[in-house]
């Protein structure tokens, strides 16, 4: 199985790109959108002058427990940049959500709660809801988070989207939004909750 099926097996189609239009990131982008592959792992990630961007994640079944995951975390913290990610709002019918969210947890993240976050799948044309998980090594705020991601969201995730797709992704403005003041963390209630 290769990369792309690694990954498309595990996340929802909704969140997926397509292959091509990966293949284009890691060709055209390759200084700043990279793969770093292994037996029992996916990691796809942007790197820019201040900040990184993860996305996508994938650790094998039969390896999770291992520390692989954190061992790729970990060497992303030490490039001493804010990293930030999109996860799924917390799916009780789907336990690998609430496991994700207790190992970026783990992991020191935050959630940015103060940013709000929908995309429209070009694949289901279904508006996907997603939450942003943030690591800083300074005491970054939430503006500079939003600010961040508003790059991320022009420079990789419609990069070339009407060549790749047949047509546009939603503005960076209909996708992302600032909500007043901070929100609830979805970090709540797990504290008393086991793995």
């Amino acid at each position: 199985m290769n990369w792309y099926e690694k990954l498309s097996e595990y996340f929802p189609v909704e969140e997926m790109k397509s292959k091509a239009h990966m293949e284009i990131l890691l060709k055209e982008k390759g200084d700043v959108y990279h793969k770093d592959e292994g037996p029992h792992h996916v990691l796809m990630y942007a790197e820019f002058d201040q900040f990184l961007f993860i996305d996508y994640l994938w650790v094998s079944s039969e390896s999770r427990g291992q520390g692989i995951g954190r061992q790729l975390i970990e060497k992303l913290k030490k490039k001493n940049k804010v990293i930030i990610l999109e996860v799924e709002p917390v799916d009780y019918e789907d336990t690998d959500t609430k496991k994700r969210l207790h190992f970026y947890q783990r992991e020191d993240f935050k959630h940015a709660s103060s940013i709000g976050y929908t995309r429209r799948s070009l694949a289901t044309e279904k508006d996907t809801p997603l939450e942003i998980l943030y690591w800083s090594p300074k005491d970054h705020s939430e503006d500079a988070i939003y600010e961040q991601l508003k790059q991320t969201y022009i420079d990789i995730h419609t990069y070339k989207d009407m060549e790749v797709y047949g047509k546009r992704y939603q503005t960076v403005d209909d996708v992302l939004t600032k909500k007043d003041g901070n929100g609830t963390s979805i970090f709540n209630g797990l504290e008393n909750e086991k793995n």
